[in-house]
C-alpha cells in the first residue's frame, strides 16, 4: 500500500528530478508479412503496424495525463526485417525501411526499430543484402533504427560480419554527413543482443516474441543522484548500494504500473520493464554524475568501474523485486552524448575511449553515443566492435558498439543531433592499425563456458 509520504516523494521525483518513463515499446511480430513480392510485403507491413499501434500513442498521452507520469518517447519495434527479405532476394530492402517509416508516422511513434540482422554465427539469405542497404536506408527514412548483432557467448563472434559493420557505418557517416552523420546515431552493433529490448537504437522484436508485446523502459538517473546527495556523506559503500536498490524498486513499480495499464487499455500482453538508468542531456539527469556523487572527482577517474559495477548491481537487485518481468537490457547505460556528465568528463580530459571500454564490461550496454574523428579508418572501427563483442562474449552479457565517425571533423570538435541524443566532443581514437587481424575474417570461437548442455 502507498502512503503519503510515498505518493508526494513521487511527485517531487517527477517534477524535481527528471524521473519519467522514458519509452513505452509495442512489440509486433512481422513474420505473417513476408510475400515474395515486395510491393505486397511492404502494404501487409505498413497496414498490420497501423492496426496494431495505431492507438499507441493516444493511450500513452491519455495515461499521461491520468496518472501525471511523464511518458517521454513512445516507439515501435517489429522482428528482423532481414527474416522477411529472405522471401524477396533480389528485391532492394530500402522498400522495407520506407515501409516502416511510414507507418511509424502513421502511427506517430517516435522510433521504430528492427530494421535489422542476426548474423552471429553466419549469414543466411537476406541478411547480406540488408546489411548492405542499412547506410542508404537510415539515410532516406526519418524513423527507421537499424542494429545487427554480430556475436553471442554460445557461438562466437563472426568477424566477416565485423568487418563489414565497420565499412558500413563509416558509409552512414558518410550519406548522412549534411546532418551531423546523423544516421550512425541510428545504428547499433550488438553481441548477446536481447530480443525484448525497448530502447533504440537497438530494438527489434525478436522470434521467439508473440505476435504483439508491450515493453516498457524506465529512467531515474537524477532520483538515484538526488537520494545519495541527500544521504549521510559518511556512508559506506554497502550502505550506498542499499539506497540505490530502495530508489530503484520506486523507480520500477512506477514502469510496471504504466506498462499494465497500457497493456490492459490495448488489450496486448504486457512483456517486460527495462530497469535501465537511461540519462539525458538535462542537468542533472547523469549517470556520470551519480557516480561522481559517490566520491569520484569526474567520472573516468580510477575507481570509476568499480562504482558503475556497484550502481549497475544494485538497480538491478532492486529493480527485479518491483517487477514480475524483468528484461531488456537492465542496468545503468552510459552513452556519451546523451549523459551530460559524461560530456563534461570527456571536455575536462578525464574520460577516454579505453576508460569507456573498461567500463562497459560491467554496464548495460556498451560504447554508445561516442563521436569519433571522421578520418576514423572502417578497420579501426571494426576493430572496436570486436573488443566489445569480446568483453560481451567472455562475460555473457549483452554489449554494444554506436559509433558517430564524423565526416570531415576531428578530435576535439564537436557534433550536435539535438533532442535526446544530444551532442558533445569528438573523441580520440588509437590509430594503430589493427587491418591484418581484421582481415583474416572468420569466426573467433565461443568460450569454454558456453557449453553448458
Amino acid at each position: 500500500m502507498l502512503n503519503t509520504h510515498d505518493i508526494l516523494e513521487t511527485i517531487r521525483m517527477i517534477r524535481d528530478e527528471h524521473l519519467d518513463i522514458r519509452t513505452v515499446t509495442m512489440g509486433i511480430s512481422l513474420l505473417d508479412c513476408a510475400d515474395p513480392d515486395i510491393g505486397k510485403a511492404c502494404e501487409k507491413i505498413r497496414a498490420k503496424i497501423v492496426r496494431y499501434a495505431g492507438e499507441l500513442v493516444p493511450t500513452c498521452e491519455k495515461l499521461q495525463k491520468e496518472l501525471g507520469i511523464p511518458i517521454i518517447n513512445k516507439r515501435i519495434a517489429v522482428t528482423p526485417v532481414a527474416m522477411l527479405a529472405a522471401a524477396c532476394q533480389s528485391s532492394d530492402p530500402v522498400k522495407f525501411a520506407k515501409a516502416l517509416d511510414a507507418a511509424a508516422k502513421d502511427c506517430g511513434v517516435n522510433f521504430i526499430g528492427g530494421y535489422s540482422a542476426l548474423v552471429h554465427k553466419g549469414f543466411s539469405a537476406g541478411d547480406y543484402a540488408l546489411i548492405e542497404s542499412i547506410p542508404r536506408a537510415l539515410a532516406e527514412t526519418d524513423l527507421v533504427c537499424s542494429s545487427v548483432n554480430v556475436g553471442s557467448s554460445k557461438s562466437g563472434i563472426n568477424m566477416d560480419a565485423v568487418a563489414m559493420m565497420g565499412k558500413v557505418i563509416r558509409r552512414t557517416a558518410e550519406a548522412t554527413a549534411d546532418r551531423d552523420c546523423i544516421g550512425c546515431a541510428k545504428l547499433v552493433v550488438f553481441c548477446n543482443a536481447p530480443e525484448d529490448n525497448p530502447f533504440m537504437a537497438g530494438a527489434f522484436h525478436g522470434p521467439g516474441e508473440p505476435d504483439c508485446v508491450i515493453n516498457v523502459g524506465v529512467s531515474g538517473p537524477g532520483v538515484v543522484r538526488a537520494a545519495l546527495a541527500d544521504a549521510d556523506p559518511g556512508m559506506d559503500l554497502a550502505g550506498v548500494a542499499e539506497l540505490i536498490k530502495r530508489t530503484a524498486f520506486k523507480i520500477t513499480r512506477m514502469g510496471q504500473l504504466v506498462a499494465k495499464r497500457v497493456s490492459d487499455e490495448l488489450c496486448v500482453p504486457f512483456g517486460i520493464v527495462d530497469l535501465s538508468l537511461a540519462p539525458t542531456p538535462a542537468v542533472g539527469d547523469s549517470v556520470a554524475r551519480i557516480l561522481e556523487e559517490m566520491g569520484l572527482e569526474a567520472c573516468g577517474a580510477c575507481g570509476t568501474t568499480a562504482a558503475l559495477a556497484l550502481l549497475n548491481d544494485a538497480v538491478k537487485k532492486g529493480g527485479v523485486m518491483a517487477s514480475s518481468h524483468v528484461g531488456g537490457l537492465s542496468g545503468a547505460f552510459i552513452p556519451v552524448t546523451e549523459d551530460e556528465g559524461m560530456v563534461a568528463a570527456v571536455r575536462a580530459g578525464a574520460l577516454s575511449i579505453e576508460k569507456l571500454e573498461a567500463m562497459t564490461a560491467v554496464c548495460s550496454v556498451g560504447l554508445d553515443m561516442i563521436n569519433v574523428p571522421g578520418d576514423t579508418p572502417p578497420e579501426v572501427i571494426s576493430a572496436i566492435i570486436a573488443d566489445e563483442a569480446a568483453i560481451g562474449m567472455v562475460n555473457n552479457k549483452t554489449t554494444a558498439v554506436r559509433l558517430i565517425p564524423a565526416i570531415g571533423k576531428k578530435a576535439g570538435e564537436e557534433l550536435s543531433f539535438g533532442g535526446l541524443l544530444g551532442g558533445g566532443p569528438i573523441m580520440e581514437v588509437n590509430r594503430f592499425s589493427p587491418g591484418a587481424f581484421i582481415a583474416r575474417g572468420g569466426r573467433i570461437p565461443a568460450p569454454l563456458h558456453s557449453l553448458k548442455n
